[in-house]
């Protein structure tokens, strides 16, 4: 039985109520997993992920970048702080490294030179690049134990969110400071 909209405060009603209830049917969502099991997605479309499932524990605290969902997760040692982040990408499979890392160094106002691969496909960039408000590192980068590989923040907030690196991920400046300050050397890291 179809209802018939008598007048314009019916039509409004009726419009905003469906308006309303989208962004919940949206955010309730399931995404269907290779696994057979469903993944729960809010509309920024991160997974918040359990520790569990990719660490054996969180001796010196965990960090987990997510590629899929454009997300990075942090868990302290003991479970008291966790913190998750929207992060940039690799703009390519070829440019991804997935697997376990951990964090060998952090550097506050981090000098950049590109990888001599990056100065292969953009002849143009410097060499180097100081620290500074236009670095392309950001504030501050955690350095990983795989050679040239970072998480790092990025004046470009354009980046985050999307397939925009050349393999790093990249955080706002703000989020890396605080993750700066929680992470600490030995800190373990898994890209997936």
């Amino acid at each position: 039985m179809s209802r018939i909209i008598k007048n314009r405060r019916q039509f409004l009603s009726t419009t905003a109520a469906a308006v309303i209830g989208l962004p919940a049917l949206v955010k309730a969502q399931s995404v269907e997993q290779p696994t057979g099991t469903a993944v729960r997605r809010n509309i920024s479309s991160f997974s918040a992920q359990p520790w569990q499932d990719h660490f054996d524990n969180l001796e010196h605290g965990a960090i987990l970048c997510d590629i899929n969902s454009r997300a990075v997760q942090f868990w302290s040692e003991d479970e008291s702080i966790y913190k998750l982040y929207p992060s940039s990408v690799p703009q390519s499979e070829e440019l991804t490294r997935r697997g376990y890392t951990r964090v060998v160094q952090k550097v506050e106002g981090p000098s950049w030179r590109p990888t001599p691969s990056m100065k292969e496909r953009n002849p143009e960039w410097p060499d180097y690049w100081p620290p500074g408000p236009d670095n392309p590192l950001g504030t501050h980068a955690l350095y990983l134990s795989w050679q040239y590989y970072r998480v790092h923040g990025t004046g470009d907030t354009r980046k985050i969110g999307r397939q925009s690196s050349n393999g790093c991920i990249g955080l706002y400046n703000e989020h890396i400071a605080e993750l700066f300050d929680l992470a600490e050397v030995g800190t373990q890291v898994r890209l997936f």
